[in-house]
């Protein structure tokens, strides 16, 4: 399957220099769908060249003409939903429905960066000086190195490489081993749509050394990295040494919050959309259910049922709702995780188990846990996976205190009727994005990203682009 791809530098893809591959793997079979190429040192360095030529014909290319080009590969991503939908799914598990949906909003993201390409806005100050003037504009930042993970490859690999071309940047986008042919088939049309060589680079191979090597290059001006808040602090730790900007997209932990004016129905349906989604392998997954004592039972009762009647199997299959988890580490973990929680006390209402009828794939049942307290593992560490934790309380301040109660900040949930509930429940959780009444989070047109210890910087909205621009201020004198 990746025998058209390998390593994209300077406008054309070739093999590594040694020639290496490593085997990537179907989740829902275990079968290799392939063996991608492997970047050697040697292709990394030749990246770097690459990009550093990119940038002085993408800086120098008028912002209309960068429009239209962005604006093309938004719409040839939607002329080729097909194609990228079934490597996604193929690469990670997900439901084709959802890999369809993920492309959709991955080309809305090149969209919206085909406009902010137009709006750079600079800024003309009043001068205290009756002789000068005082001007604020912007310029790129420079090569970006853009590091990106295996659970939502395209929406992701989207935001950081329709940014960096908006702002006038060339981009080295290292995709995940577990997913390099969704992120191979884009780049594949950013070069149809006519992105100068050398512009778009990709790196396919070992992350760590891939994404060490970029670090300590000069010519890296700019990280962006969606990933585990472990991976996070080691690279900015590696970034401190140049002093390089960074974009951070980190862990999350989220709560899920039902008032008891909640509408409980509507309340079990997002909870329902919001965790499986991706199986739960998603950083704003809802990980810790507060529901208000009153209306436990009730919405225990009803989402218990209603995750009941997912539908697990191989996402290719169109009436799949739960695909496999992504990797056998990974299922490994949400495994040992069930164990943990039972172990310290809590009740498992559902799932808790691999499926029966399952002889290969990385399948784990949707497990529910009732009688589970804020100091259980599952309530610190982040589960990635289909885990349910459900927990009752009694107030609006206990809970918001609870929910707040974590070193992450990532994303949050509030399910209630109250106007009054809902704006300050939004206003006192301690995360970058809130929920109320909707699981839908990650839009184009608004800024994504955590507090604490999730990171830092914004993708998406109007916001973003500015992480990837340099602040020039002139003054200047009228005389000589």
């Amino acid at each position: 399957m990746y025998e058209k791809f390998g390593q994209f530098i300077h406008g054309k893809w070739q093999q590594s220099s040694d020639k290496g591959t490593y085997a990537v793997i179907n989740p829902a079979n275990e079968e290799i769908l392939g063996h991608a190429s492997k970047a050697t040192s040697k292709d990394v360095e030749a990246a770097l060249q690459s990009a550093a030529k990119g940038l002085n014909v993408w800086k120098k290319t008028a912002p209309w003409q960068r429009s239209y080009i962005i604006r093309r590969i938004a719409d040839m991503m939607r002329e080729k939903k097909d194609v990228l939908a079934k490597w996604m799914t193929l690469e990670v598990g997900k439901p084709l429905a959802e890999a369809k949906g993920e492309i959709s909003g991955a080309a809305d993201i090149f969209e919206w960066n085909a406009e902010e390409t137009k709006r750079i806005y600079g800024q003309t100050v009043e001068s205290r000086f009756e002789d000068t003037r005082v001007h604020v504009y912007y310029q790129p930042v420079g090569v970006v190195a853009a590091l990106t993970p295996w659970n939502f490859p395209a929406v992701l690999s989207a935001r950081k490489i329709s940014t960096a071309l908006a702002a006038g940047c060339s981009v080295i986008i290292k995709p995940d081993v577990i997913t390099p042919g969704i992120v191979m088939e884009m780049v594949d049309i950013c070069k149809e749509c006519g992105v100068p060589p050398g512009v778009i680079n990709l790196l396919s191979g070992d992350p760590p050394s891939i994404a060490k090597q970029l670090i300590d290059s000069d010519i890296i001006k700019k990280i962006s990295i969606t990933g585990s808040s472990r991976v996070g602090k080691l690279i900015l730790k590696q970034a401190a040494d140049k002093v390089q900007r960074v974009t951070m997209e980190l862990s999350g932990h989220s709560p899920f919050i039902v008032f008891d004016d909640a509408d409980i129905k509507k309340a079990a349906d997002m909870a329902i959309s919001a965790k499986f989604r991706n199986n739960g392998q998603v950083c704003i997954s809802p990980n810790r259910f507060y529901i208000h004592e009153s209306k436990k039972d009730e919405f225990v009762n009803l989402f218990v049922d209603k995750t009941k009647k997912l539908k697990i199997g191989d996402g290719m299959d169109p009436n799949t709702q739960l695909g496999p988890l992504t990797t056998k580490k990974r299922l490994n973990e949400v495994e040992e995780l069930v164990e943990k929680t039972k172990q310290e006390g809590a009740k498992v209402l559902l799932g808790g188990k691999r499926p029966a009828g399952f002889n290969k794939g990385f399948f784990f049942e949707p497990t529910i846990f009732d009688n589970v307290q804020d100091d259980y593992t599952i309530m610190k560490q982040e589960p990635f996976g289909p885990l349910v934790p459900i927990l009752s309380f009694k107030s609006f301040d206990e809970v918001i205190h609870r929910a707040n109660n974590h070193e992450l900040g990532l994303c949050s949930y509030v399910c209630t009727n109250s106007m009054e509930k809902a704006y300050l429940a939004s206003e006192q959780l301690e995360t970058g994005t809130v929920g109320v009444n909707t699981g839908m989070i990650a839009i184009a047109e608004a800024p994504f990203g955590g507090i604490k210890q999730s990171g830092y910087g914004r993708e998406g909205g109007s916001n973003a682009i500015k992480d990837y621009l340099n602040v020039k201020y002139t003054h200047m004198g009228l005389k000589g």
